[in-house]
């Protein structure tokens, strides 16, 4: 007989807690927020025109000094000047990591170059 009546008593209780919820979920609205935020629009920049010749121009490798890769980016400048050697190939290293400015770098780029190949890792 107790645990009949522990039993009645605990459903009695779930229910009323169920229905509670109900009835304080059906009174108004909830105000969520999107987690996505919000999007802002995407700029899209066309790529660079391509030169009709390499030959005569100069090209700078920009190295972002992801870990280990200068010995990849040595190589390349090593292989392009092998494969285009009317080319001049400058390597240099960005000051500061991939998402900091280099706006002197950049501003000697547009000064002295004619193009650049921006390592960004992986």
């Amino acid at each position: 007989m107790k645990f009949v009546i522990r039993w009645l008593v605990g459903a009695f209780v779930i229910a009323s807690v169920v229905w509670a919820g109900m009835v304080a979920a059906a009174d108004g609205k909830i105000k969520v927020l999107n987690p996505r935020g919000i999007m802002p629009a995407i700029k899209q920049i066309p790529m660079a025109e391509r030169p009709d010749t390499l030959d005569g121009k100069t090209i700078y490798i920009v190295d972002t000094k992801f870990a280990n890769t200068k010995p990849f980016v040595n190589a390349l400048r090593d292989n392009l000047a092998a494969a285009y050697p009317k080319t001049n190939w400058v390597g240099v290293d960005k000051v500061g990591g991939y998402m900091q400015d280099d706006p002197n770098l950049w501003a000697e780029i547009k000064a002295k170059g004619h193009g650049a190949i921006v390592l960004l890792g992986h």
